[in-house]
Order: structure tokens, then sequence, then C-alpha cells
């Protein structure tokens, strides 16, 4: 079996916070749709104030 580096895998940014984070494979049916890179980041996301 061929070893993948990290380096090698898809990257996203998170919505939240900007960071990149990398492809996991928990997430490999619904790669197009995540866009956090945490738990912690998904839950700030829906506490944030609404734009006015």
């Amino acid at each position: 079996m061929k070893q993948r580096r990290k380096s090698d895998l898809p990257v996203k940014t998170c919505a939240t916070c900007g960071r990149p984070f990398a492809w996991r494979k928990k997430w490999a049916r619904v790669w197009d749709e995540v866009k956090y890179c945490s738990d912690r980041c998904r839950g700030q996301r829906r506490k944030a104030p609404a734009a006015r």
C-alpha cells in the first residue's frame, strides 16, 4: 500500500477561523460539504450575531 503524506491531501480554509485544514478519512463522502475545521468552529458560527 502506498503511503500518503499529509501535504499531498486536499486542503480547505475554515469559514469561521480562516485556518487551513486537510482532508480526513471521516470526511471522504462529504468533503464537498465540509466548511469548518472543527466542531468548535461550527458551533461558534451558529452563535455569531446576525449581520445588520
